[in-house]
Formats: structure tokens, C-alpha cells, sequence
């Protein structure tokens, strides 16, 4: 059985003001996250993506931590992760994301012109964080050699008018207070 749409249709659903939210261990931490259920979508992840050419991992913080450090140990892909936090490190490039929920600064460090970069995360669901990413990472002269969202909530998205593709493992809706699979394979 599928053990990332299983845990989807199970996900306990809140109301945020007049949207409805699913809670899943894949984009929130809670409820607990099954190793079982990391190994399927990093699978699925390694299985989708051409990591031949890769360098480096690239993850927002915070949610795609867990999932781009288990590629990383499956891969040995050293794994870089975009900080809301401002070092001053040499190098470091600084991005504005702008989500449905928020908007803030994050700094990237350790990625240069010419790195062949995996950029990781957990949903993509407005996609304003992955086109700030995306946008970000070009601006430094990285090449973005694939970039993958375990969960894409269904509906437009900021990455719709751009170039940017993005694969994804599953595509969902919440409607009437489930959680309705929209595309079990997600986008290629």
C-alpha cells in the first residue's frame, strides 16, 4: 500500500481562519512521522530525480530538513539548507519569500555560480517560497538541475507564469474537510 496517500486521506484537517488545512508529518512534524513512510517518499524521490549531475541538495528551512537529509545519507549529496536565520558568512545571498501565510527573508550560504544544485522540499502550495528559491539560486548562477515537492496542494500556484518546473510525488485538495487525491503519481 501507499503509505504517502494512505497518511494523506488520514490527515486530521484544521480550520486556519476560512481555510482548511491537513496536519501531516511531512509538512507539519505532527502527527509523528513513521521511518517507513521517510523511506517510501525518499525512494520515490531518488526514483523521479536525475541525480547524476547533482552537487548539492537545497532545502528551505524548516520542513524539508528531514526529507533532504535522508537523500542526502542515501545519496552522499551533501545537503545545504536556506536559513530564515542571517549569518553574514562570506557568499551568503539573501531572498524574500512571499507565501499565502507570511513573508520573510531567508539566506542561502555554500551554493556558488556553477553548483548543480536538487532543490527539495515538503508541499508546494502557493509556491511563493520554491520561486523565491528558484529565482535566488539563477540570480546566483546555480544550475537547478531538478526540483521536487513531496505534496503539491492542487490549484495555481506563483510558479504557474514562470519557467520553473516542478516535480511532485502527490497532488491533493482538501475539500469539505478530507483530504481528496487529486494525482497519486503527482507531476513529472
Amino acid at each position: 500500500m501507499d503509505q504517502l496517500r494512505q497518511s494523506l486521506l488520514e490527515a486530521p484537517i484544521i480550520e486556519k481562519g476560512d481555510y482548511e488545512y491537513f496536519v501531516h508529518p511531512i509538512s507539519d512534524g505532527v502527527p509523528m512521522l513513521k521511518p517507513e513512510l521517510l523511506r517510501e517518499i525518499v525512494i520515490k524521490i531518488i526514483r523521479k530525480v536525475d541525480l547524476e549531475d547533482v552537487d548539492k541538495i537545497v532545502t528551505p528551512a524548516a520542513m524539508g530538513i528531514h526529507i533532504s537529509t535522508a537523500v542526502s545519507l542515501m545519496t552522499d549529496i551533501p545537503l545545504v539548507v536556506i536559513r530564515k536565520r542571517q549569518y553574514g558568512l562570506d557568499g551568503e545571498v539573501e531572498l524574500s519569500q512571499e507565501t499565502g501565510y507570511s513573508e520573510s527573508e531567508m539566506f542561502i550560504n555554500d551554493v556558488t555560480e556553477g553548483d548543480r544544485v536538487l532543490v527539495l522540499d515538503d508541499v508546494l502550495s502557493t509556491g511563493g517560497t520554491m520561486c523565491a528559491v528558484l529565482d535566488a539560486l539563477e540570480g546566483i548562477g546555480a544550475d537547478v538541475v531538478d526540483t521536487v515537492a513531496v505534496i503539491k496542494k492542487a490549484g495555481p500556484n506563483q510558479l504557474d507564469e514562470t519557467d520553473h518546473h516542478v516535480k511532485t510525488l502527490i497532488n491533493v485538495r482538501v475539500e469539505d474537510g478530507e483530504v481528496v487525491v487529486v494525482d497519486d503519481e503527482g507531476d513529472d
